[in-house]
């Protein structure tokens, strides 16, 4: 069951994102790479604290930008690892500014990072993070299901009686062109 759909309505940090952005495709560069940003961020963390620091972390990382972010240099490593509206991790931060490098590699083969997912869906969970943690970095299991499900690569973002989950398949979720029965159970897993 996914307790996710239970705790986030009328909760005033959770149900904007539980409504509007979690399970729905997205193809714009800067939102998906935001997205993975805070998946990294999480990572030993609960979300609420991330979701609570998104609007610094959005104003420390120029907008989550990926040209702005992969042009940081040493000085903007420091500025960052200082920075209290983050989460002052030196592992993740290198990975995000290694990461916006790589998206930005991604423009001459894939047309940019949703082109990249495109290419390489379907995947079984498996698959996805073998994949992932051969182009990124800090992208273990948990922090690629996340992310997949959050831009609807993997089902599970809600439960089927979620009203949020009939409008992430309305909106063509990508999980939903091969259809749930392609995952296994071992390759779907919960909400946050």
């Amino acid at each position: 069951m996914n307790w996710y759909c239970d705790v986030a309505p009328n909760n005033p940090i959770h149900e904007s994102y539980h409504d509007r952005e979690y399970g729905f495709p997205k193809t714009d560069e800067r939102e998906l790479f935001e997205l993975l940003c805070l998946e990294i961020m999480q990572a030993g963390l609960n979300w609420e604290l991330i979701l609570k620091r998104r609007a610094g972390m959005r104003a420390a990382f120029n907008d989550f930008e990926v040209d702005a972010v992969a042009a940081y240099g040493e000085d903007d490593r420091a500025r960052l690892l200082a920075d209290a509206r983050i989460i002052r991790n030196r592992l993740k931060v290198g990975a995000i500014l290694h990461n916006a490098r790589v998206v930005q590699g991604m423009r001459g083969d894939f047309g940019g990072f949703a082109g990249w997912l495109a290419a390489h869906h379907p995947r079984r969970h498996a698959d996805w993070v073998k994949l992932f943690k051969k182009t990124f970095r800090f992208t273990g299991g948990e922090i690629v299901n996340e992310f997949l499900m959050c831009t609807g690569h993997l089902p599970g973002a809600h439960r089927d009686t979620c009203p949020v989950h009939a409008k992430t398949v309305a909106a063509g979720a990508p999980w939903v062109t091969v259809g749930a029965d392609f995952f296994t159970s071992d390759d779907t897993a919960t909400a946050p």
